[in-house]
């Protein structure tokens, strides 16, 4: 297994987790209140399992929801970092939305490339 499959399904897994946990725990439910974006969590929610999924589907079967799932998350993370800049979140527990944009933005540009 190489090292952008490992990160494939890191990524994957990762989104998975932390979109049922949007959905179903009060502690995001809670974060989300602080952002001020309590409207958003379903959605949030949503879209990160949606991603997660898009990853593992578009590795084995499609790589171009492969790329639009990977950038899609990638937008996502950018967009998560830049709420925890606006509401002024200290910069260590808001360095790992910014990791995931980072990593899923190298997904959706290594996968384009191999098209």
């Amino acid at each position: 297994m190489n090292s952008i499959t490992i990160i494939t399904f890191f990524s994957a897994f990762s989104f998975l987790f932390y979109g049922f946990n949007c959905l179903f725990t009060e502690h995001m439910k809670n974060e989300f209140i602080r952002y001020g974006l309590e409207e958003k969590r379903s959605l949030t929610g949503i879209l990160q399992i949606l991603g997660g999924l898009g990853l593992i589907i578009g590795y084995f079967y499609m790589p171009i929801l492969l790329i639009i799932s990977a950038g899609g998350l990638a937008l996502l993370m950018i967009l998560g970092f830049g709420v925890r800049i606006k509401i002024k979140d200290p910069i260590l527990p808001s360095i790992p939305s910014f990791l995931y944009a980072i990593l899923n933005l190298y997904l959706c540009v290594k996968y384009a490339t191999q098209i």
